[in-house]
């Protein structure tokens, strides 16, 4: 009997938009329908993304990283990921849930580092292949809100000390995008929390309608 393929999804935002708690509602709708789930986050996920993740986060105050290095980076720790983890999960049948995934490097170094987006799209046609998510979840927040909330969570990391406007332009290239994309849901983040969980239920039940009956 062939496998049947898992799902890809992914859970993108601004610091301080929700995704810790939307990942978790989305892992509780998918465990109740008996599905296996393998979370990841990006930078990340493995041995070797973990380390590139500390140097695209670490605050060295003795080197600036370039925006073209920080690109790199992530790509590294990316294609690490995908050959490691999303792909194996995918072809066994489980379903992946991502903290992040290619959207934000198009939205924080496309939009806010203002790379060249055909450098972009070559590293994203060599690095992802076939595989894309089947459905992204964008949590969409006012810059200034969610900054606020993440510097009430502690210290802030090298990406989240950047000046306010590059995170404006970063929301701008996210809404543009999921604006242009049908597998991209927005989801309100501003609301409270019951009203954002209600909006992540009714977008999975209505992208993977039927699925737990297959």
């Amino acid at each position: 009997m062939m496998t049947k393929p898992g799902r890809f999804i992914v859970v993108e935002g601004l610091e301080g938009a929700g995704k810790s708690s939307a990942i978790a509602t989305i892992r509780r709708w998918l465990q109740q329908r008996q599905l296996t789930v393998v979370c990841t986050r990006e930078p990340g996920g493995t041995p070797l993304a973990e380390k590139l993740r500390t140097l695209v986060k670490q605050v060295d105050n003795t080197e600036i990283l370039a925006p073209q290095t920080e690109l790199l980076l992530m790509y590294a720790a990316r294609v690490q990921l995908l050959s490691n983890v999303i792909r194996p999960a995918l072809s066994r049948g489980d379903w992946v849930l991502a903290d992040r995934h290619d959207m934000s490097s198009r939205a924080y170094q496309g939009g806010g580092r203002q790379l060249d987006e055909q450098l972009i799209n070559n590293l994203r046609s060599t690095v992802l292949g076939n595989t894309r998510p089947d459905l992204t979840l964008y949590l969409d927040i006012d810059p200034a809100v969610g900054l606020s909330r993440a510097a009430a969570r502690g210290e802030l990391d090298r990406i989240e000390q950047e000046q306010l406007t590059f995170f404006v332009r970063t929301r701008q290239k996210y809404r543009q995008i999921a604006a242009t994309e049908p597998d991209i849901i927005t989801i309100d983040a501003s609301q409270p929390l019951a009203q954002v969980q209600q909006a992540i239920t009714e977008a999975l039940q209505s992208h993977f309608a039927g699925h737990s009956d297959d």
